[in-house]
């Protein structure tokens, strides 16, 4: 009888010390580096795309893509674009490898560049896929 008594002490003594540290709404605390990166303070999702919250090795680093010819496109209104435009951004994503399809369009964003609206959707079901 003495040891079930000991034993219901030590449950329900842990159980207070849990119950006491536990915070709840705040997520559990990780060690592993790869799930929290703090590189990316001051970039921001820009609200557009269903995969804004994708974490995506190496999005953060700038990455070289051979699309240089799209800088001309910088701040331009994404409706606006001819159809030999679109055909040229088309040219470009349809060309990467799987890996490369987010982080380009993320390159795109930094770059103040937007993708034409018909686009965007074939970018997020690509980006999806890898």
């Amino acid at each position: 009888m003495t040891g079930a008594l000991i034993i219901l002490a030590v449950t329900a003594l842990t159980g207070l010390v849990l119950w006491l540290t536990h915070k709840p709404g705040e997520p559990a605390e990780t060690t592993d580096a790869s799930t929290h990166d703090d590189s990316t303070g001051d970039e921001e999702c820009c609200g557009l795309h269903a995969v804004c919250e994708k974490q995506v090795a190496g999005v953060t680093a700038q990455l070289y893509y051979d699309d240089e010819e799209l800088d001309r496109f910088a701040g331009h209104d994404p409706s606006t674009y001819t159809p030999e435009e679109i055909e040229e951004f088309r040219e470009v994503l349809y060309t990467l490898i799987p890996s490369d399809v987010y982080p380009w369009g993320a390159s795109l964003t930094r770059r103040n560049i937007s993708l034409p609206l018909q686009l965007r959707d074939e970018w997020i079901m690509l980006s999806q896929e890898s």
